[in-house]
């Protein structure tokens, strides 16, 4: 893995040069437009970089993007690997891996989530306190490599406290609505049935997702500080009596990448 890891690390270099990132940005579904604000861009497809998967899923177009944002070095994912798509966990957030090699020390994760909070509406953006791990794997289990992390990580405060506040006090002063609460994620491919969802609401759960848990854990155990934030993008099974789709998602997430935006800016401009 450390092999794999430098080997694409030196190939992003290559590529950007001296515009070496200290901030990373995993941009869920619909949320790619955010990498389109990127100042002096370097456009690298994953089929480029040794070692990297390649994205399957509509609304993730594919590839890193290296460049400025808000007078900060950034990196970016447009579009991210799940582990239902048939990766491995460890595949799944070896572009983490990779951000750590490059310099990255903070990380903003996004997502489109259904809503299980009844007070939540499609559209809300929410901060990500905590999250549960329901995907049954963990990108961990195996022989721990020592100069990655150690081997049993801290994951108490898994998304970072003063980054939080930094969110809390961008969204005040946009004057923008920001939900706050704990994100569940799943394996997918499926959305949940309603009984789940009541399941994962007994549970403390106030959003649900198929992403986004792995890189979080990756990220906690390389040291990386981490900010969530998911974008309601429909209501969960049950709530509402309408069926759920994909072309939902990426519909709503379009509604508020405007909102979206300011604020993910707002807290770089910050960080």
């Amino acid at each position: 893995m450390m092999e794999q890891i430098n080997e694409s690390k030196n190939y992003i270099q290559q590529q950007i040069k001296e515009n070496q990132p200290n901030i990373g940005l995993i941009l869920g579904s619909g949320l790619g437009v955010l990498a389109d604000e990127i100042e002096n861009p370097t456009v690298i497809p994953y089929g480029d970089i040794p070692h990297f998967p390649t994205s399957t899923v509509a609304g993730h177009k594919g590839q890193l993007v290296a460049g400025t944002l808000q007078g900060k070095n950034v990196i970016a994912m447009q579009g991210r690997f799940h582990y239902y798509e048939g990766y491995t966990m460890q595949q799944v957030t070896f572009p983490v891996r990779v951000m750590k090699a490059l310099g990255v020390e903070q990380i903003l994760v996004t997502n489109a989530a259904g809503g299980i909070n009844e007070s939540f509406d499609a559209g809300n953006l929410m901060l990500i306190t905590d999250h549960i791990n329901n995907m049954g794997d963990n990108p961990l289990i195996g022989p721990n490599i020592d100069e990655l992390g150690p081997r049993f990580p801290d994951m108490s405060q898994a998304y970072n406290t003063e980054l939080m506040n930094v969110a809390k006090q961008s969204a005040s002063e946009l004057g923008l609505t920001l939900q706050e609460g704990v994100y569940v994620g799943n394996t997918g491919p499926v959305y949940e049935t309603g009984s789940e969802v009541k399941m994962l609401r007994t549970l403390g759960g106030d959003a649900v997702g198929m992403s986004t848990v792995p890189e979080v854990i990756v990220a906690n155990h390389a040291g990386i500080k981490v900010l969530g934030i998911s974008c309601i993008s429909n209501m969960a099974a049950g709530i509402l009596d309408q069926p759920l789709s994909h072309d939902e998602v990426i519909e709503t997430t379009e509604k508020v990448r405007e909102d979206f935006i300011q604020l993910v800016k707002k807290v770089i401009e910050t960080m």
